[in-house]
């Protein structure tokens, strides 16, 4: 989602240092937590697939033995919805990302 310069994504560190240097008052696992909440009350994604996005591994031992699934093409289409987290922002927000 937040891609460095070699094509990979940023580390903490490094996205750390661009939410300070940007004046941002947040964390990034405040990004985490917004992405989240956002996905709980806006979208009609199931729970599994949105923790998935979120790369959680399931904490119950017998419900992982069973979930072999990575959910790739449902967490693509939760991740490309328009006007979500990798789309447009809706007619009337800015981003709160300054350049």
């Amino acid at each position: 989602m937040f891609p460095s310069i070699r094509g990979k994504g940023l580390s903490d560190m490094a996205l750390s240092k661009l939410v300070k240097e940007q004046g941002i008052s947040a964390v990034p696992h405040g990004f985490r937590s917004s992405f989240r909440d956002w996905a709980a009350e806006r979208t009609n994604h199931p729970r599994e697939v949105v923790e998935a996005a979120l790369a959680h591994v399931v904490g119950n031992r017998m419900e992982a033995a069973y979930a072999r699934s990575d959910l790739f093409e449902r967490r693509r289409r939760l991740m490309g919805r328009p006007g979500g987290v990798s789309g447009r922002p809706s007619a009337g927000r800015r981003s709160p990302m300054r350049r």
